[in-house]
């Protein structure tokens, strides 16, 4: 069984185990450990700006004008992106991709749609 620490719902740490469910007694919450599990992988997929998920060599629609930074180039909005590869980043920047005219950058998933 997955050793629980947290209460997925308040983050408590007074969580114990109840057969095959863990407890809460702060919040009343009741788990199990292959739920908390599932919740973990899909908080992890990386979704367009309509929440549809995205995946590696996907091709996106940009929906807003964004300014690149460091030039006076725009990525206008409608421009079709192809071949996009998600990476894991700290700014929020989860998308690289090549533009045509502007070359190689990152994008933030909220800008895009799914084409």
């Amino acid at each position: 069984m997955i050793e629980q620490t947290h209460c997925p719902k308040c983050n408590s740490e007074n969580v114990y185990p109840d057969g095959t469910l863990w407890m809460c007694p702060d919040c009343s919450h009741e788990w199990s450990p292959t739920e908390a599990a599932a919740e973990v992988i899909q908080d992890k997929s990386i979704k367009d700006a309509y929440g549809t998920i995205l995946a590696d060599g996907d091709s996106v629609s940009v929906i807003k004008d964004l300014k690149v930074k460091g030039t006076s180039s725009t990525v206008k909005v409608g421009t079709k992106v192809k071949n996009i590869k998600l990476v894991e980043s700290d700014d929020g920047h989860n998308i690289a991709c090549r533009i045509d005219g502007i070359g190689s950058m990152n994008l933030k998933s909220e800008f895009v749609k799914k084409a």
